[in-house]
């Protein structure tokens, strides 16, 4: 197969990997031999194969000569399983076509060089903007130590996140809430204030969807009895919030809080990524939960300005996909301030 087929290939596989390998990069691997048999592999959870390893394993003695198409340069570097570089030269393997470099200190260029210097033929490029885009979220985590940042926000078609009364349960449909789900089984990490924690008393568990449940995060005080325990309690500065998530090894980060904590991630310039549902409901007034508390743009030059990524139909909802264009960089932190209970 040619090396975009061979790429393409191998960037299915990692989507299939999204939920399980962080914060390993989920990446996809795809080894053709040399009288044209296909073998495959994908980044197993924290301690399992690497997607390089995984199809090299597979192949046995069928990779000596054959052609290896990986979305991330392989590891260099002794973690919890043995550097994919070396195997991959153990192995014979002739090419090595790679989308990314690793920006990871431990490897960063370095599993190129090893491969470079063993004989193995190694080409860079194929499908970058495709994987950089797929891995979006481990990149910033290895360039800046800070996690992705996805706020997920849900609202009727007049903007409401619920009645005057505070109802809000359930403004959507069980596909959307199912896809939420999908969303927290891909985040190693979910965020919500105690006031929402207090009003709603939410689990924040992945119950509609595949995979494990993430690290809950209150940003305050939640109640000794709420549903949300075990969970993380931080308080302060939104920035260092992020850098603390960083430190611990979570790469992505799902803020499901309220109108206050949504405000405060949005005016901030910190979300990355931003997921609107939207219910075919209309409140038809002005008293009910905005989407944001707080101040708004004061002019429409001031108004972000994101670019629509994706749009799908979820039953009878819609789900939104927005990126800040240009990327918010976060420089810019707004605490919560006097609004969150110190911890």
């Amino acid at each position: 197969m040619d090396d975009r087929e061979g790429m393409r290939r191998a960037i299915a596989l990692a989507a299939g990997a999204r939920a399980v390998a962080s914060p390993n990069p989920w990446v996809g691997a795809v080894l053709e031999s040399s009288t044209g048999q296909v073998f495959v592999g994908a980044t197993a959870a924290p301690g399992g194969l690497h997607a390089e390893a995984a199809a090299l394993h597979a192949a046995g003695e069928a990779a000596r000569g054959a052609t290896l198409w990986s979305t991330l340069e392989p590891c260099a570097h002794h973690g919890r399983t043995p550097p994919c570089v070396e195997a991959v030269i153990a192995a014979g393997v002739r090419r090595v076509v790679v989308a990314l470099a690793d920006p990871d200190p431990h490897v960063d260029g370095r599993g190129l060089r090893r491969l470079r210097e063993a004989g193995v033929q190694v080409d860079l490029g194929t499908g970058a903007d495709e994987v950089r885009s797929q891995l979006a979220p481990y990149l910033k985590h290895r360039t800046t130590g800070r996690p992705w940042v996805v706020l997920k926000l849900a609202a009727s078609l007049d903007g409401r996140t619920a009645a005057p009364d505070g109802s809000s349960q359930w403004l959507t449909g069980v596909d959307a809430r199912a896809d939420a789900h999908r969303l927290r089984a891909e985040s190693d990490a979910v965020v919500v204030g105690a006031g929402t924690v207090r009003a709603d008393d939410p689990s924040l568990t992945v119950r509609l969807a595949e995979g494990s449940d993430p690290l809950r995060v209150v940003l305050g005080r939640a109640p000794a009895g709420a549903r949300v325990h075990p969970a993380l309690e931080l308080g302060g500065d939104l920035g260092a919030v992020l850098e603390h998530l960083g430190a611990l090894g979570v790469v992505q980060v799902l803020v499901e809080g309220g109108p206050t904590v949504a405000g405060s991630f949005h005016r901030s310039g910190l979300v990355d990524a931003y997921v609107l549902y939207l219910a075919p409901k209309l409140l038809g007034g002005d008293d009910g939960l905005p989407l944001f508390a707080g101040p708004g743009a004061p002019t429409l030059a001031a108004a972000l300005d994101g670019s629509i990524t994706a749009l799908s139909r979820l039953g009878p909802d819609l789900r939104i996909d927005l990126a800040p264009r240009p990327a918010a960089s976060g420089d810019d932190v707004d605490a919560l301030g006097a609004s969150m209970e110190p911890v």
